[in-house]
């Protein structure tokens, strides 16, 4: 099984327009693009970029071309790594459920090192508080949601493709954390029906987004809003756009953005990065006397 969650992203490095300097949040250099046209008295967007199981923070960007539009919506885009295992395969990895992807038992916080990198960037550049997003693919997804979960203070939105929640559902977190789900129906790996990986189970795809809009205070009726086309492989418009908007607190949604007959690691459309960029930009953390920001030690 574990096997099946290597991800067979693209092998070559890709060619960033922008100049890519590096922070440190306390586990060596990561990445980090930040838009020409930035200045410090103009707070800008943040967005973190977690990458799946055996892959790296460059290889993901390569894959879903976030850097890409860091100069046209002028937001700051970080790219780190996760631990490498130093047994199996030495995959990188973040300890983000109990079924995904800490198959060593690893003592690892990842989610106060996520946070850590939020904070790292703040202190060195002007970020808006109220736009700090989290972008997962695979064992990246299941990250942003335990991230969201325990910090979402700071955490505005979220959008995972081909993640899941955790294995149990947990209360309701502090506060409201708009969350989109991308899933492909026929992902082999992390299954849209649910499953388990060594016997460790995770959600469905729809139990993830129901949990959210729960937690948000959402209606657990979803809308079918629209037709998207983000997998090039496929023809025409085959990702369903389900809304759970009603009645949700505000700064708080849930999204589920079913790919038809979708893999695991879509062949993304040319539209795929600007569309889930748009869709965080667009939901900003609504400050209340709860969120407020959280130190990691």
């Amino acid at each position: 099984m574990r096997s099946m969650l290597l991800l067979l992203l693209l092998c070559s490095p890709f060619a960033l327009a922008q100049q890519t300097t590096q922070i440190d949040a306390g586990r060596g250099d990561i990445p980090l693009i930040v838009p020409d046209a930035y200045q410090a008295n103009s707070p800008a967007p943040l967005i973190v970029l977690l990458h799946g199981y055996g892959s790296s923070g460059i290889q993901q960007n390569g894959y879903m071309r976030i850097g890409e539009l860091v100069n046209h919506y002028g937001f700051i885009l970080a790219t780190p790594d996760g631990t490498q295992e130093t047994q199996g395969r030495n995959a990188r990895f973040w300890n983000a459920s109990d079924a995904c992807c800490n198959f060593y038992a690893n003592d690892l916080d990842d989610a106060a090192y996520v946070l850590e990198i939020i904070n790292t960037v703040k202190a060195q550049y002007q970020v808006d508080p109220r736009r700090v997003y989290l972008i997962g693919h695979s064992n990246g997804g299941f990250m942003s949601y335990r991230t969201a979960h325990e910090y979402s203070g700071v955490i505005a939105g979220i959008a995972s493709l081909a993640g899941a929640e955790a294995t149990v559902a947990q209360d309701a977190p502090a506060n409201p954390v708009h969350v989109l789900q991308i899933h492909g129906t026929a992902d082999g790996t992390i299954a849209y029906d649910g499953g388990d990986i060594q016997g460790n189970v995770y959600p469905s795809a729809e139990e993830t987004v129901g949990r959210w809009a729960d937690y948000n205070g959402c209606s657990a009726d979803g809308v079918i809003t629209a037709m998207l086309d983000l997998d090039s492989s496929l023809d025409g418009l085959e990702t369903t756009v389900t809304r759970y908007n009603d009645g949700c607190q505000p700064g708080g949604s849930a999204e589920l953005w079913t790919i038809a007959e979708g893999a695991h690691i879509p062949q993304i459309s040319t539209v795929f990065p600007e569309k889930v960029v748009e869709w965080l930009l667009a939901r900003p953390k609504i400050v209340s006397d709860n969120a407020v920001t959280v130190s990691s030690n």
